[in-house]
């Protein structure tokens, strides 16, 4: 049951576009007692066919910008590489507690900024 409401929840956030990842790993972690890196694996595998219908929705509704979003994707793949060695030498532990600030961060950016 407790998969079913994370899976539900996370999917609508995800497909919002919005990052269901940010929520779906605290929530393996804290509410599943999932390992951290094995929540990063499975957001992996999660993100995939959400963000695949996400688009297909958004790409109808003319909301996705091409040449921009090929810029990003080059890069992030880059990044991703990088990320995918660096997850698998650092500790646990770390991972958290980098993963903590992050949402910290962009928790108070969120407050910060000024509404369009």
């Amino acid at each position: 049951m407790v998969y079913i409401l994370i899976g539900i929840i996370t999917g609508i956030i995800g497909g919002m576009g919005i990052g269901g990842g940010t929520l779906l790993i605290p929530t393996l972690v804290f509410f599943a007692q999932i390992p951290q890196k094995i929540a990063q694996g499975i957001n992996l595998m999660v993100f995939l066919p959400v963000s695949t219908i996400a688009l297909i929705i958004h790409t109808r509704h003319n909301r996705v910008k091409y040449k921009t979003s090929t810029y990003i994707t080059i890069f992030a793949i880059v990044g991703s590489v990088i990320g995918a060695k660096a997850a698998s030498v650092v500790s646990p532990l770390y991972l958290k507690r980098l993963f903590g600030t992050f949402l910290f961060v962009m928790g108070l950016y969120e407050l910060a900024r000024k509404q369009r």
